[in-house]
């Protein structure tokens, strides 16, 4: 009997196009959510930092702000209980409607794609939209790529359970929100869809499934996104379109690499400063929700030290909030801005923001990350400028650079770092040098993690766990694992039943083959088959091994592979598969049992992972 099937190109239009719909409408959902979410933080913005403390961080040149800044004398005074009070709120909200929100945000969408089969509670994007607007908002020093990260990754996780999709679909879904709220809040649609399948993992792995879906919906919600702003603002990126720096050539190299080891410098201080402050905070014998707060308070405390007590004026301010003026300024004229302040900067925005972020706050490390890699980068470059002025001609291309390798390097994801920073610059002349730093940053900083839910690769990942059974058993081969046997139990079809049940009671062995006149293998029994006429004895003498044999012989060669082997257990759900050789299909040699094959592969997967441990150490 034939079974007609689908042609395989309609399987494979049906399902780009499912995954076309939904990406569109991920893309579409996560791109009104970003607008909320940016017209939320402006907001707070304006009614509590600008009102009251008149703390007026400047935007970058691609962001569009929606209210006039009122003319406010800047009152530290102020900003500091403005900071604790959003901290309040925010540890309020987090602690009481959703606990899952507290903090980055990236790493518990990473922890939900690995360890919860991709679900996100709805009520987590509602919380993390409003409470990080309330971080970021007050002057907390965070970034928006964590909460968007996780609002994206939680619409699409509520969408699957509305459609009541499986766990591989709905991380599927996860990564395209992801992908849809990076590619729009950082007007950067390319590095979305890389970040969504690169993020996941530590080592130089990818999901790489999720890449082509991801991409439509990041390109979604960034059209949508650009299309809300004014005229003149739309498709420009995030530092604007002025930024024309030329390329590094052979000899830069050096410098850059010498800006390399300093970024994995700064970058292993900063993984430690955080984790070290982290747990600072979870010690404390305090309600959680009153610890945002007091990491707010220290963050301006701080950032008063940095204003007043070291004198940098208000570039110093951007330890806190985005810290993207003084980027801003960094990039378009570098020569304004001095190496002190750059390091200052870069040294608070370290602590500043481990304070609002560990103690409980809601924002992303991304942002921050920008801002430390490129005050580094800057300040790097200038003093490179002044001990190799015939190499070092631009030092604002070091701060271009300097922000991506430092977070490629603290997130072990160099590709969507380096296309982000790209795209949110607009200068693409950069990117031989930008790559040449952010892969010696990678390969550097594997040691440390931002992400600690990052699993090292797809083989440790629990979300797919059994995917790489194939591959891990594609060398072993049947004759390595089975035993064979010299002698086999075996009936003829005209064996009576009378017959064939004193003969099982003599032996362990369990599946017994049928053979017909001329020697050929027509059919299969076990004894459990056996034992349901054992009760009705009148049948044993009209019975034969015909009447209770299975005739569908599914059997193994030697020669085949442990991974036909597995699959056809799993097809039949039996524990024993009889192998027969590759001269005679008829003759039975041994028999496979389901056992021995998955401990070949807890071997074999054993092996590996000991021998990339000795690659790696």
């Amino acid at each position: 009997m034939v079974r007609n099937f689908p042609s395989l190109q309609k399987i494979r239009h049906s399902f780009w196009g499912k995954w076309f719909s939904l990406a569109v409408i991920v893309g579409c959902s996560v791109a009104g959510v970003a607008m909320l979410f940016e017209f939320l933080i402006e907001l707070v913005q304006f009614a509590t930092a600008e009102w009251l403390a008149g703390f007026q961080p400047e935007a970058a040149y691609g962001e569009h702000r929606y209210f006039t800044h009122p003319k406010r004398e800047f009152s530290f005074w102020w900003l500091i209980p403005t900071m604790a009070l959003g901290g309040l709120l925010t540890g309020y909200l987090v602690h009481y409607l959703a606990p899952e929100a507290r903090g980055a945000g990236t790493d518990a969408t990473i922890d939900a794609f690995h360890n919860k089969r991709g679900m996100i509670s709805i009520r987590v994007p509602l919380v993390k939209t409003l409470a990080s607007a309330i971080t970021l908002g007050t002057g907390g020093s965070a970034g928006r790529e964590g909460p968007i990260t996780q609002i994206g990754a939680g619409i699409g996780s509520y969408l699957g359970q509305r459609l009541k999709l499986s766990a591989n679909d709905r991380r599927m879904l996860m990564s395209m929100g992801m992908a849809a709220g990076i590619g729009a809040i950082f007007r950067a649609p390319l590095a979305g869809a890389i970040f969504a399948g690169e993020i996941l993992y530590r080592d130089a792995d990818i999901e790489a499934d999720v890449i082509v879906p991801s991409a439509v919906a990041s390109t979604v919600a960034y059209a949508i996104f650009q299309s809300a702003l004014p005229a003149e603002m739309r498709f420009t990126p995030m530092f604007g379109d002025q930024l024309k720096h030329q390329g590094g050539n052979l000899v830069e190299l050096l410098p850059f690499g010498i800006l390399a080891c300093v970024l994995v410098f700064a970058a292993a201080v900063y993984i430690k400063v955080f984790f070290s402050v982290q747990r600072m905070f979870d010690a404390l014998a305090l309600p959680a929700f009153v610890k945002p707060m007091i990491g707010a308070a220290m963050a301006g405390s701080l950032g008063l030290f940095v204003f007043l007590g070291l004198d940098t004026g208000p570039r110093g301010l951007a330890c806190l909030g985005s810290g993207y003026q003084l980027l801003q300024a960094a990039l378009i004229n570098v020569d304004q801005v001095s190496i002190a302040v750059l390091l200052a900067v870069a040294v608070a925005k370290i602590l500043t923001t481990s304070f609002t972020i560990c103690s409980g706050g809601s924002g992303g490390v991304f942002g921050p990350s920008l801002v430390i890699g490129g005050c580094v980068g800057a300040g790097v470059g200038k003093v490179l400028q002044i001990w190799m002025p015939t190499m070092v001609s631009q030092p604002s291309s070091y701060a271009i650079v300097g922000m991506a390798g430092f977070f490629a390097g603290c997130a072990n994801a160099p590709f969507s770092t380096v296309l982000m920073v790209t795209e949110m610059t607009g200068d693409y002349k950069l990117l031989a040098p930008t790559l040449w730093v952010s892969a010696i940053c990678f390969i550097l900083c594997q040691p440390w993690s931002l992400y600690a839910a990052q699993v090292p690769n797809r083989i440790d990942s629990p979300a797919h766990r059994g995917d790489f059974t194939i591959d891990l058993l594609s060398n072993v081969l049947v004759k390595d694992v089975f035993k064979p046997r010299e002698s086999i139990m075996r009936f003829q079809e005209s064996s009576s039943l009378d017959e064939i049940v004193h003969a099982l009671a003599k032996t362990p062995q369990r599946y017994f083959p049928v053979y017909n006149s001329d020697d050929e293998l027509t059919g299969i029994f076990s004894a459990e088959d056996v034992r349901s006429y054992l009760y009705d004895d009148i049948l044993w003498s009209v019975a034969n091994a015909k009447d209770v044999m299975i005739e569908d012989v599914i059997t193994l060669t030697v020669d085949e592979d442990l991974n036909a082997a597995l699959n056809r257990f799993t097809a039949l759900n039996v524990d024993e598969l009889p192998v027969v050789s590759n001269e005679n299909p008829n003759q039975i040699v041994g028999w496979l049992r389901r056992k021995e094959a998955i401990a070949a592969y807890n071997q074999r997967r054993l092996e590996l992972k000991k021998q990339q441990q000795a690659e790696q150490g």
